[in-house]
């Protein structure tokens, strides 16, 4: 119980933004840990945090140590949510539940590989993609195990701890993502449904050139649900979006992006060529 898949060793990845933080709005603070990213919502009124994903493996502290600079010495979330459950997203999970005792929150479909019963299908290092990509079986696709504190996400939509915010499926990149939005300012936690930089490629994540892409390639397995996700995402016409991967995006450069990449997800997001492509295997 409580422990992590067997590789989960650190991986030295990382981008010009690692160790960085921007304060997106006054109430959302998004942290690059190598080449991913967290993000803090704080209740303006209660002033309680939520955190959303986890990190890259052996970041607990690093995030602890975020935390209390952010928000004060023994600070600690209220709750945890997860877009997913890939490695990049979890990394921290285990330490950090054992050091703060809240409750975690994911997708049912997502549950299997949080409580050790079942892997990820493995990265696919033969698509079609950069240097990242290839590198892509280092990465890890095992289970973790929280045990009991894993929650399944309320089935009305709402998001504990975060008043105003609904979660959506967007599947595809794993089988249980899901992006967070908020209608009142049209504000959206995108994970990697879709993200802003191009993630297969080593030069374009370490300087973090910033362009809409569709998810991770190497990781995605289904890419019609990915498709169907993008188109959904896109069709709330959001303000502001913070992705797994990359720069959060605003206003017209968002909205632009996000509609070449609805016209041309076939072309762009979906490889010529993979493992998963053609949904072989699953």
């Amino acid at each position: 119980m409580n422990q992590n898949g067997a590789d989960y060793e650190y991986i030295p990845a990382t981008s010009v933004n690692s160790g960085a933080g921007t304060e997106v709005l006054p109430d959302i603070y998004c942290h690059t840990i190598q080449i991913v990213n967290i993000c803090f919502v704080q209740d303006p009124e209660t002033k309680s945090v939520v955190l959303i994903d986890a990190g890259m493996p052996k970041s607990a502290d690093k995030i602890i140590a975020v935390t209390e600079e952010r928000f004060g010495k023994n600070s600690r979330p209220k709750a945890i949510i997860l877009t997913h459950g890939h490695f990049d997203h979890v990394g921290g999970l285990v330490d950090l539940v054992k050091h703060w005792n809240v409750p975690v929150y994911a997708h049912k479909l997502e549950l299997p590989f949080l409580t050790g019963k079942k892997s990820y299908p493995e990265p696919d290092p033969s698509v079609e993609g950069g240097l990242v990509a290839k590198a892509s079986s280092m990465f890890p696709n095992e289970p973790i195990d929280i045990g009991s504190s894993i929650v399944e996400l309320p089935a009305d939509g709402s998001v504990p701890e975060m008043p105003g915010c609904k979660w959506i499926h967007t599947p595809g990149h794993s089988p249980g993502h899901v992006s967070l939005y908020r209608e009142s300012d049209r504000m959206l936690i995108a994970g990697d449904a879709f993200i802003t930089v191009k993630q297969d490629s080593l030069y374009k994540v370490m300087v973090q050139e910033r362009e809409i892409h569709g998810p991770p390639r190497y990781f995605t397995t289904d890419w019609e649900a990915a498709k169907k996700s993008v188109q959904t995402l896109e069709a709330l016409k959001p303000a502001i979006a913070i992705t797994g991967h990359g720069e959060p995006m605003y206003e017209e450069e968002l909205s632009e992006g996000l509609k070449k990449l609805v016209k041309t997800f076939d072309q762009t997001a979906v490889p010529d060529f993979g493992r998963y492509v053609d949904g072989e295997q699953k």
